[in-house]
């Protein structure tokens, strides 16, 4: 209840929200951003290419726009090229045509213009040996048919992954973080002793399991339910049918796995008798998590597979694998009983270890003295 009322908790949580909300719309205004591509021909015949590389471009949905403008020689494109006076320069060459950029290859302008080059070198040459273009290429059309219509875009996926891990370390650091504080500045103020006195110790560390795991869930379901809002109001409707799944699955595999990380936090601020401890006995667990984040963006293949059943790792694995459309029916049930029972046992070593070392105010303990202390 104080964590909910705490100003900075709920400004982060409003911030993050509007983050997301910010993130997806700059996304979609980005990607639906109309380019203008400036050429500069030299010629008779280079202008045409470049009209019809445009008429291209409109009919595949592009949101490139192609103009031209005329120069005197091939030089002359050169330099404007040179100068950023045009974005790219079209010249004939003996085996056809020679597309100029300054610095890089534009992938989308080289592909149509390409392409219309090609096509009007086909017609020519249909032309002249008496036969229609459509005659010249038949037997070359080719159709693509998709046989999984429910399938993931593979981009969109893998940032959901980025999503899932971005999302799992932020609320593990957070909250887990709160955890381990707090129990520091009760061992520390020696308050851990009134409420020892008061109720027994396994309910102490439940309490702060489960208001702690309540609090992320309740924050994760806000920040998913604020990234499907952004995708709805940007029209990808799509993607929330493919994509709620997932994180559907993501918040239930990150609520058991918490529940095993809350304990373990708990344990690290038991070791502790100072805050200047807490950073040497949460190493261990901040590795873990940093372990966790860069398998679930980096992880791939037979790797994602294999750490989609590793407990704690398939909080980010298995949803990723849910996101792109690998996983199936049964397997996210399989990984989620071997980490609620991976969690359970978890939880019973961590309590032994809080409940042993709470009490011990002499100085910051490892795991292997705690273990050895008597209740």
């Amino acid at each position: 209840m104080v964590k909910l009322r705490d100003r900075n908790f709920l400004i982060s949580t409003v911030i993050t929200i509007v983050a997301i909300v910010a993130s997806l719309a700059i996304s979609g205004f980005m990607s639906g951003r109309t380019e203008t591509v400036d050429i500069a021909v030299t010629g008779n015949d280079a202008g045409p290419v470049v009209q019809t590389a445009a008429g291209l471009a409109e009919l595949a949905g592009s949101n490139v726009i192609f103009s031209t403008h005329p120069v005197a020689d091939v030089a002359a494109v050169e330099q404007q090229v040179r100068d950023g006076e045009a974005d790219a320069g079209l010249v004939s060459d003996p085996g056809g045509w020679r597309l100029i950029g300054k610095e890089s290859v534009n992938d989308e302008v080289n592909t149509y213009v390409t392409t219309a080059a090609q096509q009007l070198a086909l017609q020519r040459n249909a032309e002249a040996a008496g036969i229609t273009l459509d005659e010249l290429g038949r037997g070359g059309q080719v159709t693509y048919d998709v046989l999984d219509d429910s399938a993931v875009d593979p981009g969109f996926a893998q940032i959901m992954t980025f999503v899932f891990a971005f999302l799992f370390y932020i609320a593990s650091i957070l909250f887990g973080m709160s955890i381990a504080q707090s129990v520091v500045e009760e061992k520390q103020n020696r308050i851990v002793e009134i409420l020892a006195s008061a109720i027994p110790l396994r309910q102490l560390l439940i309490g702060k399991i489960i208001g702690n795991t309540l609090m992320a869930f309740g924050q994760l379901v806000l920040f998913a339910g604020a990234g499907l809002a952004g995708l709805a109001v940007m029209g990808n409707t799509e993607y929330i049918t493919q994509i709620a799944g997932a994180a559907g699955w993501f918040i239930v595999f990150f609520v058991v796995g918490f529940l095993a990380l809350a304990s373990l936090w708990a344990v690290a601020g038991s070791l502790a008798t100072r805050n200047e401890d807490l950073q040497s006995t949460s190493t261990p667990l901040s590795m873990l998590i940093m372990i966790v984040l860069f398998l679930g963006i980096f992880a791939s293949g037979t790797a994602q597979t294999v750490t989609s059943y590793v407990p704690i790792v398939s909080i980010v694995t298995m949803p990723a694998r849910l996101a792109e459309g690998t996983a199936a029916w049964w397997e996210p049930l399989v990984s989620l009983a071997v980490m609620a029972a991976t969690a359970y046992g978890i939880v019973v070593v961590a309590e032994r270890i809080y409940r042993r070392s709470l009490m011990q105010t002499q100085g910051r303990l490892t795991y292997r003295q705690a273990l050895s202390v008597e209740d």
